[in-house]
């Protein structure tokens, strides 16, 4: 295989993987294209190398630098922006890992407990609907302290933790 086809094989495979993930397949293929790429590009670049239209390119490019895993990057003497991804993958992982937890697994626990407060109803519906959203509360506020740990944790610290269970 050679380097234009193992890109394009790789740029493929993460914009599938990326729709897995719960973000949508332009933008997971514009974030891969620029970790791979050793210099900054423009949203022309972008546009050329991926085959899709300006606009396509700036609102992938909006959502990429709100999550905060790419960033601009000005060249002296050019009016044009570039852009560059993290490239430190556990640096990325800690920012998804935090992204994630604020964009989906906060808003659950609020529900969660909130519902888990519930006292009107037929008693035992009632009872039950408590005791399963508190139980589904405690499993996320482990998981939320356990995504809080690996965010804040260096590689060499959460290899060590990993490795002892």
């Amino acid at each position: 295989m050679d380097y234009k086809e193992a890109k394009s094989t790789l740029i493929q495979a993460w914009g599938t993987l990326g729709s897995s993930w719960g973000i949508n397949r332009t933008m997971a293929q514009i974030h891969i294209l620029l970790m791979i790429t050793p210099e900054h590009l423009s949203t022309e670049d972008i546009m050329e190398q991926l085959n899709i239209s300006r606009g396509n390119v700036n609102m992938n490019l909006r959502a990429l630098l709100e999550w905060g895993v790419i960033y601009k990057k000005l060249r002296q003497g050019e009016r044009k922006e570039f852009f560059t991804a993290e490239k430190d993958i556990w640096e990325l992982a800690g920012i998804v890992s935090k992204e994630r937890r604020k964009r989906e697994l906060e808003p659950a626990m609020r529900i969660l407990d909130e519902v888990s407060k519930i006292d009107e109803g037929p008693e035992k519906e009632v009872g039950e609907l408590r005791k399963v959203s508190k139980n589904l509360l405690e499993f996320s506020e482990m998981a939320d302290s356990m995504l809080d740990k690996f965010s804040k944790a260096e590689q060499s610290r959460l290899l060590k933790l990993i490795l002892a269970v």
